[in-house]
Protein backbone atom coordinates (compact mmCIF):
# COMPACT_ATOMS: atom_id res chain seq x y z
CA UNK A 1 0.00 0.00 0.00
CA UNK A 2 0.86 3.53 -0.65
CA UNK A 3 -0.52 6.56 0.98
CA UNK A 4 -0.86 8.81 -2.05
CA UNK A 5 -3.20 11.27 0.15
CA UNK A 6 -4.09 12.45 3.46
CA UNK A 7 -5.94 15.27 5.22
CA UNK A 8 -6.90 16.21 8.73
CA UNK A 9 -10.70 16.24 8.22
CA UNK A 10 -12.23 17.43 11.53
CA UNK A 11 -12.31 16.99 15.61
CA UNK A 12 -14.61 15.74 17.80
CA UNK A 13 -14.91 16.42 21.22
CA UNK A 14 -17.32 13.85 22.41
CA UNK A 15 -17.78 9.99 21.48
CA UNK A 16 -21.24 10.49 20.75
CA UNK A 17 -20.96 13.56 18.00
CA UNK A 18 -18.63 11.33 16.19
CA UNK A 19 -20.60 8.29 15.64
CA UNK A 20 -23.87 10.68 15.10
CA UNK A 21 -21.32 11.57 11.69
CA UNK A 22 -22.08 7.87 10.61
CA UNK A 23 -18.73 7.85 8.92
CA UNK A 24 -18.80 4.10 6.52
CA UNK A 25 -15.08 4.83 6.14
CA UNK A 26 -12.94 1.15 7.82
CA UNK A 27 -10.92 3.20 11.15
CA UNK A 28 -7.49 2.96 12.10
CA UNK A 29 -7.17 4.15 15.47
CA UNK A 30 -3.95 5.45 17.24
CA UNK A 31 -3.48 5.36 20.90
CA UNK A 32 -0.70 6.30 23.43
CA UNK A 33 0.40 8.34 26.24
CA UNK A 34 0.38 12.24 25.63
CA UNK A 35 4.56 11.76 24.72
CA UNK A 36 4.49 8.36 22.97
CA UNK A 37 4.69 10.58 19.61
CA UNK A 38 1.10 9.44 17.97
CA UNK A 39 1.37 13.14 16.05
CA UNK A 40 4.43 12.11 14.80
CA UNK A 41 3.48 8.73 13.94
CA UNK A 42 0.33 10.17 11.92
CA UNK A 43 2.93 12.11 9.98
CA UNK A 44 5.38 10.03 9.16
CA UNK A 45 2.82 7.80 7.71
CA UNK A 46 1.13 10.31 5.70
CA UNK A 47 4.27 11.07 3.91
CA UNK A 48 3.44 14.69 5.37
CA UNK A 49 2.13 17.28 8.51
CA UNK A 50 -0.64 16.47 9.04
CA UNK A 51 -0.98 15.93 12.29
CA UNK A 52 0.10 18.69 15.26
CA UNK A 53 3.27 17.53 17.30
CA UNK A 54 4.20 19.33 19.94
CA UNK A 55 6.80 19.00 22.48
CA UNK A 56 4.51 19.80 25.07
CA UNK A 57 2.36 16.25 25.64
CA UNK A 58 -1.21 16.79 26.33
CA UNK A 59 -2.11 18.87 22.70
CA UNK A 60 -4.67 16.08 21.40
CA UNK A 61 -7.11 16.44 24.02
CA UNK A 62 -10.44 15.10 20.94
CA UNK A 63 -10.72 13.06 18.64
CA UNK A 64 -9.13 14.18 15.70
CA UNK A 65 -10.01 12.22 11.95
CA UNK A 66 -7.93 12.20 8.78
CA UNK A 67 -8.50 11.03 5.46
CA UNK A 68 -6.48 8.55 3.87
CA UNK A 69 -6.66 7.42 -0.12
CA UNK A 70 -9.91 9.57 -0.68
CA UNK A 71 -11.63 7.43 1.88
CA UNK A 72 -9.42 4.02 1.57
CA UNK A 73 -9.77 4.76 5.26
CA UNK A 74 -9.42 7.08 8.55
CA UNK A 75 -6.87 7.36 10.82
CA UNK A 76 -8.59 8.32 14.53
CA UNK A 77 -6.16 10.26 16.74
CA UNK A 78 -7.15 9.31 20.28
CA UNK A 79 -6.84 11.68 23.54
CA UNK A 80 -3.30 11.05 24.62
CA UNK A 81 -3.42 9.41 28.36
CA UNK A 82 -0.78 9.78 31.34
CA UNK A 83 -0.59 13.80 30.92
CA UNK A 84 0.72 14.87 34.88
CA UNK A 85 -0.35 18.54 34.77
CA UNK A 86 -4.22 17.90 33.74
CA UNK A 87 -6.16 17.78 36.44
CA UNK A 88 -8.12 14.94 37.65
CA UNK A 89 -11.60 15.91 35.97
CA UNK A 90 -10.38 16.96 32.68
CA UNK A 91 -8.46 13.17 32.61
CA UNK A 92 -11.50 11.83 33.46
CA UNK A 93 -13.00 13.52 30.55
CA UNK A 94 -10.52 12.34 28.54
CA UNK A 95 -11.16 8.98 29.66
CA UNK A 96 -14.35 9.31 28.93
CA UNK A 97 -13.93 10.07 25.14
CA UNK A 98 -11.39 7.57 24.45
CA UNK A 99 -13.63 4.38 25.82
CA UNK A 100 -16.64 6.14 23.90
CA UNK A 101 -14.59 6.03 20.88
CA UNK A 102 -13.60 2.12 21.26
CA UNK A 103 -16.61 0.36 22.70
CA UNK A 104 -19.40 1.65 19.75
CA UNK A 105 -17.14 2.61 16.17
CA UNK A 106 -18.20 -0.13 14.38
CA UNK A 107 -15.92 0.25 11.40
CA UNK A 108 -12.63 0.35 13.99
CA UNK A 109 -10.78 -2.30 12.26
CA UNK A 110 -6.96 -1.60 14.34
CA UNK A 111 -5.67 -0.24 17.30
CA UNK A 112 -2.67 1.20 17.08
CA UNK A 113 -0.66 1.49 20.57
CA UNK A 114 2.33 3.48 20.45
CA UNK A 115 4.44 2.49 23.69
CA UNK A 116 7.78 4.50 23.59
CA UNK A 117 9.89 1.86 23.38
CA UNK A 118 12.43 2.89 25.86
CA UNK A 119 9.61 2.87 28.98
CA UNK A 120 7.98 0.14 30.56
CA UNK A 121 4.48 1.88 31.42
CA UNK A 122 1.22 0.36 33.46
CA UNK A 123 -0.60 2.64 31.58
CA UNK A 124 0.22 0.81 28.04
CA UNK A 125 -0.02 -1.95 29.65
CA UNK A 126 -3.52 -1.40 31.39
CA UNK A 127 -4.65 -0.10 27.81
CA UNK A 128 -3.96 -3.96 26.42
CA UNK A 129 -5.78 -5.46 28.80
CA UNK A 130 -8.71 -3.49 28.35
CA UNK A 131 -8.34 -3.97 24.42
CA UNK A 132 -8.13 -7.90 25.43
CA UNK A 133 -10.94 -7.33 27.47
CA UNK A 134 -12.94 -5.61 24.89
CA UNK A 135 -11.75 -7.88 22.28
CA UNK A 136 -10.44 -5.12 20.22
CA UNK A 137 -7.90 -6.16 18.08
CA UNK A 138 -4.48 -4.19 18.35
CA UNK A 139 -0.80 -3.99 17.21
CA UNK A 140 1.58 -2.58 19.20
CA UNK A 141 3.92 0.12 17.76
CA UNK A 142 6.94 0.22 19.48
CA UNK A 143 7.90 4.49 18.94
CA UNK A 144 11.01 6.45 19.45
CA UNK A 145 12.76 3.23 18.08
CA UNK A 146 15.62 5.85 16.77
CA UNK A 147 17.05 6.54 20.02
CA UNK A 148 18.33 3.08 20.62
CA UNK A 149 21.02 1.82 18.12
CA UNK A 150 19.81 -0.95 15.40
CA UNK A 151 21.36 -4.19 16.91
CA UNK A 152 19.58 -3.26 20.32
CA UNK A 153 15.85 -3.10 19.00
CA UNK A 154 15.27 -6.95 18.78
CA UNK A 155 15.83 -7.63 22.16
CA UNK A 156 14.39 -4.56 23.36
CA UNK A 157 11.08 -5.84 21.25
CA UNK A 158 11.19 -9.37 22.94
CA UNK A 159 11.11 -7.72 26.14
CA UNK A 160 8.15 -5.53 25.50
CA UNK A 161 6.58 -8.37 24.33
CA UNK A 162 7.35 -10.07 27.61
CA UNK A 163 5.92 -7.06 28.95
CA UNK A 164 2.68 -6.90 27.71
CA UNK A 165 2.29 -10.60 27.54
CA UNK A 166 2.29 -10.64 23.86
CA UNK A 167 4.39 -12.62 20.67
CA UNK A 168 7.82 -10.54 19.69
CA UNK A 169 6.63 -10.92 15.85
CA UNK A 170 3.19 -8.77 17.39
CA UNK A 171 5.88 -5.94 18.05
CA UNK A 172 6.67 -3.47 15.52
CA UNK A 173 9.40 -0.88 16.26
CA UNK A 174 8.59 2.53 14.74
CA UNK A 175 9.92 6.33 14.57
CA UNK A 176 9.37 9.60 12.88
CA UNK A 177 12.27 8.90 10.50
CA UNK A 178 10.22 6.02 9.10
CA UNK A 179 10.90 3.04 10.57
CA UNK A 180 8.05 0.50 10.26
CA UNK A 181 6.32 2.62 7.80
CA UNK A 182 6.31 -0.43 5.21
CA UNK A 183 4.92 -3.01 7.60
CA UNK A 184 2.44 -0.82 9.30
CA UNK A 185 0.79 -0.06 5.59
CA UNK A 186 1.23 -3.87 4.86
CA UNK A 187 -0.85 -4.92 7.79
CA UNK A 188 -3.57 -1.88 6.81
CA UNK A 189 -4.11 -3.25 3.69
CA UNK A 190 -3.95 -6.85 4.62
CA UNK A 191 -6.78 -5.96 6.63
CA UNK A 192 -8.44 -3.95 4.33
CA UNK A 193 -8.19 -6.81 2.23
CA UNK A 194 -9.66 -8.90 4.33
CA UNK A 195 -12.91 -7.04 5.41
CA UNK A 196 -13.49 -6.62 1.53
CA UNK A 197 -13.38 -10.43 1.44
CA UNK A 198 -15.54 -10.80 4.38
CA UNK A 199 -18.29 -8.86 3.43
CA UNK A 200 -18.16 -9.93 0.29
Amino acid sequence: MKITKAEFVTSYNSAAAYLAAAWAIPEFCVAGRSNAGKSSFINMLAGRKIAIASSAPGRTRLINVFNVNSGEFHLVDLPGYGYAEADKLKKNEWQTLADGYLTSSKNLKRVFVLADCRVESAMDKQLIQYLYYYRIPFTILASKADKLKKSEIPAKAQKMAAFFGVGAGDIIPVSYLGMGKDKVLTLIEGILESSVTVEG
